[in-house]
């Protein structure tokens, strides 16, 4: 196959915060076209907190755009070490048909895991921003990791997510990848990395990409918070409020349902699940202040 980077002269020099200087991007989108113009089964495998979910529902948006076979896995429990779960890719991800398996803000540690995937004949990318215990061949996507040079190293899972989009997008000369930031800016916000260099930059843009959205899900919660989009301390309050783990924790199956609502095109289901799960939160809370 071609090289990818001999096809990239659409890729926009003037983007700020180049994706190719990420340790290991030239690798992941090789594999990720190759499975993209073939048809492969690829499974997008992330945790149920908010960045997780965004950064799940950020991938299944750009993935169906560009009509690739996705799936996505969220475990049932989150690991303390941040790795890819051994039964689950036993049980569930080879069940699948998963020939590409993509984590989001986990795996960089999973070594004995990812050779267990390559074992059944699953390839994996790993795109995280926990810090890296040990070094491997593998294609691993993570500031933080040994020998990259990113000058950034404080990304959210859905930020070095976006990363990987902004190389698809330079590939497949994808317009206006900008209009996910909004679910970035949730993920990035909910983590709560702190939010100077590009973080600031994600923010501020994916706030602008709040005020005219066209994600259904995202314009059910603004309606159900009456969100005025100047207002930033509003804004940060309603992610906080939906983002907290402690709402999600136990919770698997609001999360499928969250990740539905960012990903629907029905504008009448993506009420329906908001109405849902803000009630869901609400008696969280309740419980929480009890307990």
């Amino acid at each position: 196959m071609e090289n990818c980077k001999e096809k990239l002269q659409y890729f926009q020099p003037q983007l700020r915060f180049n994706p190719f200087a990420l340790k290991g991007m030239d690798a992941a989108l090789n594999r990720v076209v190759r499975a993209i113009n073939n048809r492969e089964k690829i499974v997008i495998y992330g945790y149920y907190d908010l960045d997780g979910i965004s950064s799940i529902a950020l991938l299944l948006l750009v993935f169906k755009y560009l009509n690739a076979d996705v799936e996505y896995f969220v475990p049932n429990v989150i690991s303390p070490n941040f790795n890819i779960n051994s039964e689950d890719v036993k049980n569930n991800i080879k069940a699948l048909g998963a020939k590409l398996l993509i984590t989001v803000g986990c795996g960089s540690s999973s070594f004995s895991q990812i050779k267990m995937c390559n074992n059944l004949g699953i390839d994996v990318i790993v795109t995280d921003y926990h810090e890296v215990k040990g070094t491997t061949d593998e294609i691993i996507i993570n500031p933080k990791q040994e020998n990259c040079n990113y000058e950034f190293k404080f990304l959210s899972a859905s930020g070095v997510a976006f990363k990987l989009v902004q190389a698809i997008a330079s590939y497949y000369r994808m317009k206006s990848i900008n209009k996910y930031l909004d679910l970035v800016m949730l993920g990035t916000v909910a983590q709560e990395v702190p939010l100077i260099g590009e973080n600031k930059f994600i923010v501020e843009e994916g706030i602008k990409q709040l005020k005219k959205t066209n994600n259904y899900g995202i314009n059910a919660w603004k309606k159900i918070y009456k969100l005025n989009e100047e207002n930033e301390t509003a804004i940060f309050e309603f992610v906080k409020k939906i983002g907290s783990t402690r709402t999600l924790e136990g919770r698997i199956d609001n999360a499928r349902i969250a990740v539905e609502l960012f990903t629907t095109s029905d504008k009448y289901r993506a009420e329906q699940i908001a109405k849902y799960l803000n009630n869901e939160i609400e008696k969280r809370i309740r419980e929480i202040s009890i307990s």
